[in-house]
């Protein structure tokens, strides 16, 4: 069928003719447009409700309840934007993961030997830890799970934008391995799989900074604990670092 259009004269008589469908597709694109825009609002809202709660009162102590009510909403209206707790909490530990990937690159930039850059950076790893725990809880709970759980639990958009969160903290280090290999300073073989070691031992190191106790065997079969301080596991995460890193 031919478009419709309106023909009304203009002020010197003449005749202009108007697609009245180009307009009503303007209007519709403009419509979702807008949409699209409130759409990302809501989630950015929903996402830092959920980054404060998890500050304030740690993950496990978040529910999807508590983060609704804090934006305002029904629950049901957070299961609009993410398919469940999982994604919710996945897409918040990449808010982390972005300021933990600032962190390690400042410490990378640091002036001196690969060794000096190499500490500074696991330094920036314990530092930020500390200063947010709920991240190394929510990075936990997630290398809990296998690949093929999170994809039956998060959208493939979501699981990316983890990936990438992860993948961009770990280039940091592998970049300072990396050049420490061609300086000639570090004889590691394999940057990649050393930086994934040191991220998850580095998470296990945290926690263990965090509730800074030691478990040891006073005599067979009899426990006792000790405490150990973020300076002593950050002494033994640097040391670690840079014993691998020129591991032949």
């Amino acid at each position: 069928m031919p478009r419709m259009t309106s023909v009304a004269p203009d002020p010197a008589g003449r005749s202009t003719g108007t697609a009245s469908g180009g307009a009503a597709d303007g209007t519709t694109d403009r419509r979702r447009s807008a949409a699209a825009s409130r759409r990302r609002a809501r989630e950015r809202e929903i996402l830092e409700a959920t980054r404060q709660l998890f500050d304030e009162r740690g993950v496990r102590d978040a529910q999807i309840e508590d983060v609704a009510r804090a934006v305002g909403i029904n629950r049901a209206i957070v299961y609009r934007h993410f398919t469940g707790k999982e994604e919710l909490f996945a897409l918040t530990l990449v808010g982390y993961l972005d300021e933990l990937r600032e962190a390690l690159a400042g410490g990378a930039a640091t002036e001196g030997t690969a060794a000096v850059r190499l500490e500074a950076v696991v330094s920036a790893f314990i530092d930020y830890g500390m200063a947010y725990p709920a991240f190394v809880d929510c990075a936990q709970t997630l290398m809990r799970r296998t690949g093929t759980e999170l994809l039956d639990e998060i959208s493939e958009s979501a699981l990316l934008r983890l990936g990438r969160g992860i993948s961009g903290c770990l280039a940091v280090l592998s970049g300072v391995l990396e050049n420490g290999v061609r300086s000639g300073e570090f004889t590691v073989a394999d940057p990649i799989l050393l930086s994934n070691t040191l991220y998850a031992s580095g998470l296990g190191a945290l926690q263990l900074a965090r509730v800074g106790i030691l478990v040891k065997e006073a005599a067979p079969g009899i426990p006792t604990v000790s405490s150990i301080s973020t300076e002593q596991v950050r002494a033994y995460m640097v040391t670690s670092a840079l014993a691998l890193a020129t591991t032949r």
